[in-house]
């Protein structure tokens, strides 16, 4: 699958993605479209969490938005090697973290505060409902967290003080995003 940059600083440069489907399943342009169109406005500057970072576009598509800085977790290092080679090529290493390890242990270990995270596990894992969880102690009082899911997967209403704002569905692919305090805005 061909992936790009969509706008920004590094608009329409090319990604690689690790090869094998069974390594990465790669977001696909048109759900990337949708997730940057809710927070067109609330990217410049902002601290950046792509969880399962896989070749990273998430994040990258972020940092060439004017995000501050993003951190890439994956505990594939061929995925890790990917990050590296997509954040040289769109040249924006200098404001990125590529951290190799465990997303349970990152969480945990995490001292950081994020405004925008992406989780985006190998379906069917388990792990995103651990993961959103534990990311929301991590998260600004202004951010947001998007959960990419088959379709037809069953998430919380709320976690923790976040609530569904949106569910962007694409076929077999959704996409739900959470926000602090939803039901007072």
């Amino acid at each position: 699958m061909l992936m790009r940059v969509i706008t920004g600083t590094a608009r329409g440069r090319k990604l690689i993605t690790p090869n094998g489907t069974d390594i990465v399943r790669p977001t696909s342009e048109k759900v990337k479209e949708a997730i940057f169109s809710a927070i067109q406005f609330d990217i410049e500057g902002r601290r950046v969490l792509d969880l399962f970072a896989g070749s990273g576009q998430l994040g990258i598509e972020a940092l060439s938005r004017g995000a501050a800085s993003a951190v890439f977790v994956d505990s594939s290092s061929t995925s890790l090697g990917v990050v590296k080679k997509n954040l040289e090529a769109t040249g924006l290493s200098a404001a990125a973290t590529v951290i190799s390890g465990d997303y349970s242990s990152f969480l945990l270990r995490c001292n950081d505060m994020f405004d925008i995270v992406f989780l985006d596990p190998p379906y069917n894992s388990g792990f995103l409902a651990d993961a959103l969880g534990k990311v929301t102690k991590l998260l600004s009082d202004y951010g947001f967290v998007f959960c990419e899911h088959p379709t037809g997967a069953v998430l919380p209403e709320t976690v923790n003080a976040f609530g569904i704002k949106r569910v962007y569905k694409f076929g077999t692919v959704s996409v739900t995003m959470y926000k602090k305090d939803v039901h007072d805005e």
